[in-house]
């Protein structure tokens, strides 16, 4: 994976982020719709039983990944990809407005079927801020960079002992069993940022910095939903 030029890669799955993550209603309001599916995905991943641990660990979590939609689709060779946000939690433990961002990977080998996702990615640890902040980030493929993935009624509890930096969480439809994020890359959605913040809007200013903001009714939901 690390092979792949981070341009072809996003252009094999261009397709997926297309499919999964626009319908007729997000025209021209993409963003303020993403968050406001972040939200719902947010809350109802939060609430099923077959997540336990999710809620100790996200009261925990310096910040969090939501991609309400993450399509994977292969025959032979397969991709996966789709728009999410990320929120960030300051020391006095106030949560950002969301920043977006994309997520995708490819993959070869023996492989048929098609999937949907609902992902939450917690980030537990600083370092794991600073490296989605500071670069597009290979998960699996950056070095330092731990990352554990835990499905349906895995017991989160069983894998904080590990001490990732980040652990992700899927709920699943389709015909692949589980979801592998193993060389996917996530970067930023900066068209998406510009469209709802300004011109000027970054990850930075808004996830760190916080000089940038809006009055979206959907992005203060999607705050108020946080833990």
């Amino acid at each position: 994976m690390r092979l792949l030029k981070a341009p072809i890669l996003f252009a094999l799955v261009g397709a997926l982020f297309l499919t999964g993550c626009r319908s007729s209603g997000d025209i021209g309001n993409e963003p303020e719709t993403l968050a406001d599916r972040a939200r719902v995905s947010f809350r109802a991943m939060m609430s099923d039983s077959q997540f336990p641990g999710l809620i100790d660990m996200a009261t925990r979590a310096r910040g969090v990944i939501i991609v309400p939609n993450l399509i994977r689709a292969a025959f032979i060779f397969g991709g996966r990809g789709g728009n999410g946000v990320m929120l960030v939690r300051n020391d006095d433990g106030k949560w950002s407005q969301p920043a977006f961002y994309t997520i995708g990977g490819v993959s070869w080998g023996l492989q048929i079927g098609g999937q949907s996702s609902e992902l939450v990615i917690l980030v537990m640890t600083q370092k794991g801020v600073d490296a989605v902040m500071s670069r597009e980030v290979t998960l699996g493929g950056d070095a330092g960079l731990a990352i554990g993935e835990l499905g349906q009624g895995v017991n989160a509890a069983t894998a904080i002992g590990l001490k990732s930096d980040m652990y992700a969480f899927a709920r699943s439809q389709g015909l692949f069993a589980g979801v592998s994020l193993e060389g996917s890359v996530i970067r930023p959605r900066n068209s998406l940022n510009k469209q709802l913040y300004g011109e000027g809007a970054t990850p930075e200013s808004i996830l760190i910095y916080r000089t940038v903001s809006t009055d979206s009714p959907a992005v203060r939901s999607l705050v108020a939903a946080m833990p």
